[in-house]
């Protein structure tokens, strides 16, 4: 089969791979339908991070079930899927605990296991979930984003009512955007430096947009909320700036719900510092998208609001390529020649 294989820093090969064999008998070989790249993808290939060289990339996918294990009994070829890429021990603390999030040992397809951007990928059954009849195979594709967003939403268990700033409004913002109405927010606040993305976070729900390139995204938002401040603000960027800034955006006794990765050190000025002093504010780290019972209420969450359409993948799929694009695709990215949301392979 035809797959993306990373093999060091920036040098990924689109090349011929040996098609998954069934091994175990709960295992499942699906035939990728669409796979996205993460942001955590093109950290990876820029800078690395676990992975053993010639590994296949990528763990966003949905597919269709070709071939199962002697003891699955939830799956039957044909069955369209999607899928939980992560791997954690359940023998650790944090696991055994119910915090499956926190797995000492985690990791995700891509990295140790062979990943999705493939015409083939392999999981173990209790990976898997059917797709409603009103879900296709590119909105599934972003099924484990989506989870991503709800793990943390849930984790601060944010109440309807609330105002809430989500900075940063890439792929993860534009469904924290849409995740914010599910959970009731009486207003969202869209905070971007990209127009095109915010017009997008406008289409999706959001009530007011704030560019933070023209003014400081602080000033911006004290003017629309009377000095207050907002009652959660999520950092999505994943950048040194935004991590500083966000802490600024809270009111008094407010929330801050951290999902992006800055891949730099974060230098914080006094002034945002101490917000989390001065306002006694509550920080939320969030990582990954996966609770306890495995793979956790994320997922079905995800998939019941992606059937009713309060979360919709379509705005935010900027690119839909062939897999053998894939090389050029990360190295345009990466030099910032190709500005996009969500880009997806169609194997």
């Amino acid at each position: 089969m035809k797959a993306l294989n990373l093999y060091g820093i920036q040098d990924l090969r689109f090349e011929d791979s040996p098609k998954p064999v069934i091994q175990h008998e709960h295992d499942v070989i699906i035939k990728v339908k669409a796979a996205g790249i993460c942001g955590s993808d093109l950290s990876r290939y820029q800078k690395l991070g676990p992975y053993v060289p010639g590994m296949t990339f990528g763990h966003e996918f949905s597919g269709e079930v070709v071939e199962i294990g002697a003891g699955v009994e939830r799956f039957k070829p044909g069955d369209r899927v999607g899928a939980c890429p992560a791997f954690v021990c359940g023998t650790c603390e944090p696991c055994k605990s119910g915090h499956p999030s926190q797995c000492i040992k985690l990791h995700v397809i891509g990295a140790k296991h062979p990943g999705a951007f493939a015409e083939y990928v392999k999981l173990p059954e209790d990976h898997l979930l059917h797709l409603p009849d009103e879900v296709d195979f590119e909105t599934a594709a972003l099924l484990e984003p989506s989870c991503v967003v709800a793990h943390g939403f849930y984790r601060a268990n944010i109440q309807p009512g609330a105002d809430i700033a989500i900075m940063g409004v890439g792929s993860i913002g534009l469904l924290a955007v849409q995740w914010a109405k599910i959970f009731g927010a009486k207003r969202v606040f869209a905070i971007d430096v990209d127009e095109q993305k915010l017009e997008i976070a406008k289409q999706l729900g959001a009530d007011v947009l704030i560019h933070s390139s023209l003014q400081s995204p602080y000033d911006q938002l004290m003017e629309h909320t009377d000095g207050r401040g907002v009652d959660v603000a999520v950092e999505s960027a994943g950048s040194p700036f935004t991590s500083a800034h966000v802490l600024s955006l809270p009111r008094k006794g407010g929330k801050v719900v951290f999902m992006g990765i800055p891949y730099a050190d974060v230098k914080i000025e006094r002034f945002y510092f101490e917000k989390i002093v001065r306002n006694e504010l509550t920080i939320y780290g969030s990582w990954n998208a996966i609770s306890a019972p495995f793979p956790g209420r994320e997922w079905a969450s995800t998939l019941y609001y992606m059937s009713t359409g309060q979360i919709t993948a379509k705005p935010l799929i900027s690119h839909r390529l062939e897999l053998s694009q894939g090389p050029e695709t990360f190295q345009k990215i990466a030099n910032k020649e190709m500005p996009c949301v969500k880009v997806l392979f169609l194997p």
